[in-house]
């Protein structure tokens, strides 16, 4: 049994908001209760959507809330080997590993080719994508790479991924018709999620994922990968989302109510008691400690149906 090690995987893309929280204080509490330890690592691979000084206001709200981590960045850090963006070269070294082994090959398709061609998955917002290019020639290749650069896209066996979410119970996927090739490199040349963050969850020793459940489609996508390349994947564990009043999800694009909003108006003890209860931890929405919290965790305790936040519960934002 490998030594419990989770993480904190943010992107950089804004102002960290209430259901980033509850995901990374899940994922503290799960570790620590375990005697386990915390990496954070920045998502950055997509630098057109980064906002430098997410970084850092990042960092700042896990330290306020006391969510510690114990590899990663220091403060005022914004490179290096947890930051995707300067993981370039371990990318280039995978990638060039499974083009050697044929097993990644180049696709010309467009989002709008993809969608046309493939009808979405049942549940699934994405659709499947059908092999458009995955048999093309080399001379089909050579004439198309003239007009366009192409993306790249890992392929795929026929065959089952199973795995046992730790929240969501037992789960199986025929990988190839349910989800399809996936895409590793854009065309543009940035590395794709499924592909970074199977490959630095693998390089990192990451033996625990707890994640939102809007990610549980994309587990046996990474699984597959992570086996592919030898490594034994980790334990997930897919968590209820966090939804407004309305019912519609969290985003930091929506502005949604952050943790910069909300320092101004809670103590960290206030928040984490706000979350606990939230989580199904404790009866009330009372300030409490993260080390009684940790030492009393138990995923059987966690809801497994998505959780609309009550108006009440942060109301001193709404009426600043």
């Amino acid at each position: 049994m490998r030594d419990c090690k989770g993480r904190f995987a943010p992107t950089p893309s804004g102002d960290m908001h209430i259901g980033n929280a509850f995901c990374y204080f899940l994922a503290w509490l799960s570790a620590r209760s375990q005697s386990g330890r915390i990496v954070l690592r920045f998502e950055d691979c997509d630098r057109l959507r980064m906002q430098p000084e997410a970084v850092g206001q990042t960092m700042s709200d896990l330290e306020w809330l006391g969510l510690c981590w114990d590899e990663g960045p220091t403060p005022g850090q914004t490179e290096g080997p947890y930051f995707q963006s300067c993981r370039t070269a371990i990318y280039d070294r995978v990638f060039e590993e499974l083009r050697a082994r044929r097993l990644v090959y180049p696709c010309f398709c467009s989002r709008q080719d993809v969608r046309l061609a493939a009808a979405p998955h049942p549940g699934e917002d994405a659709p499947v994508y059908p092999g458009t290019c995955r048999d093309l020639s080399a001379a089909e290749i050579d004439v198309r790479m003239k007009k366009r650069a192409p993306a790249w896209r890992l392929r795929l066996e026929d065959k089952t991924v199973c795995f046992c979410d730790a929240l969501l119970g037992p789960q199986r996927c025929e990988i190839l018709s349910e989800r399809g090739d996936f895409p590793v490199r854009r065309a543009d040349g940035v590395y794709c999620y499924q592909f970074t963050a199977a490959l630095d969850d693998a390089l990192m020793g990451v033996s625990e994922v707890i994640r939102s459940n809007d990610l549980l489609a994309s587990t046996p996508w990474q699984i597959y990968l992570q086996q592919l390349l030898g490594y034994a994947p980790p334990t997930y564990l897919h968590i209820p989302l966090l939804l407004d009043e309305n019912g519609s999800r969290l985003a930091k694009r929506e502005k949604s109510l952050s943790l910069r909003q909300i320092r101004r108006h809670y103590t960290p003890e206030e928040v984490i008691g706000r979350l606990a209860f939230l989580a199904g931890l404790q009866s009330a929405p009372e300030p409490c400690d993260l080390a009684a919290l940790a030492a009393q965790f138990s995923a059987e305790r966690l809801p497994r149906e998505d959780i609309v936040l009550p108006p009440a519960l942060f109301s001193a934002c709404r009426e600043a």
